[in-house]
């Protein structure tokens, strides 16, 4: 086996989604709407929760850095496929490459357990409402969010270490629109046995491990719903649980589909749209999913909208 850092590639080539020059442009204008639209949704979610008092509870705290997770998962990536998009050469260096995947793999982990950390949240505020400042207080939120992240440090970590170990020799065109663990793998001229266990294990445990705890966090509030006596009431939470369930199912299944197999020059073409999924279509529909139904949430960024207008006013009509 050989044990080395060094590599002979010192760059490597992105193959795209597509290599269809006609649909160049149109993909790029598709995604960079989507871009913006993700950007400005989670963002604006983050300023608005900080800045609105009434949102200062562990609810939107967390989902205020699911919305930071978003926006960094996707900055992560879309800005170079956007580039490769409309310039002739898709290049990436080894250092840039490597950087990439990193950042990726700690975001997409943390979301993982994230979406889980809010599934626990609405279990305990729908299940034990009376108990739910004592469960979910402020200290018990805070040490929630820091375990998402440092999990997601530590998985991307392990990942990267043994990647780095790898020597790279083959081809310098990675099969993907960013720098992913198989498609790496895949151009390895070293064994790639270890770094696939790892991935299939640290795989399953960040897919698995957050897939129970938010069906059974869901199965538990779905149990509590049908207790509602108000048609109404069950109407709109059965509504808001279905939009939840639909958006993480979106989100792990494209994950599973990827990571939760073998790796595969065959499997690595349909694995670009599962990843599609992930990286860029849910963190956009993410704030819309989680947020805009919302009856605080409105009601706090209607409260933003009459100051921003009153202070612009005041401004204009001295």
């Amino acid at each position: 086996m050989e044990e080395t850092n060094q590599t002979t590639v010192t760059e490597f080539i992105l193959a795209g989604l597509t290599e269809d020059p006609e649909l160049q442009v149109p993909l790029f204008l598709i995604f960079l709407g989507v871009y913006l639209v993700t950007v400005l949704g989670n963002l604006g979610m983050v300023t608005l929760i900080l800045f609105s008092s009434q949102l200062h509870t562990p609810m939107y705290y967390l989902l205020s850095s699911l919305s930071f997770i978003d926006c960094c998962q996707s900055t992560v990536i879309t800005p170079k496929m956007l580039m490769n998009f409309v310039t002739q050469s898709n290049v990436i260096p080894y250092p840039e490459c490597i950087a990439q995947f990193y950042i990726f793999c700690v975001f997409a982990v943390a979301e993982c357990h994230m979406l889980a950390a809010m599934a626990y949240d609405r279990y305990v505020a729908i299940s034990n409402p009376l108990l739910y400042k004592v469960t979910m207080s402020y200290k018990v939120c805070l040490w929630m969010i820091g375990g998402v992240y440092v999990l997601g440090i530590l998985v991307a970590t392990v990942h990267t270490v043994f990647l780095l170990k790898l020597l790279f020799c083959k081809s310098n065109i990675v099969n993907h629109y960013f720098c992913d663990l198989f498609p790496l793998l895949e151009l390895s001229c070293s064994s790639t046995f270890i770094n696939e266990v790892i991935a299939i294990s640290l795989s399953v445990f960040n897919i698995m491990v957050p897939v129970m705890t938010i069906l059974s966090s869901y199965i538990f509030i779905i149990v509590n719903i049908l207790h509602i006596q108000s048609t109404g009431g069950r109407s709109k939470a059965f509504s808001t649980c279905s939009s939840h369930i639909l958006a993480v199912a979106v989100f792990f299944g494209s994950l599973a589909f990827m990571y939760l197999q073998p790796s595969s020059v065959s499997s690595l073409g349909q694995g670009k749209l599962a990843s599609v999924f992930y990286n860029i279509v849910v963190p956009m529909l993410n704030p819309m999913i989680y947020s805009l139904r919302n009856k605080d949430v409105s009601v706090a960024l209607k409260k933003v909208l009459e100051h921003i207008h009153l202070f612009s006013t005041k401004n204009t009509f001295p």
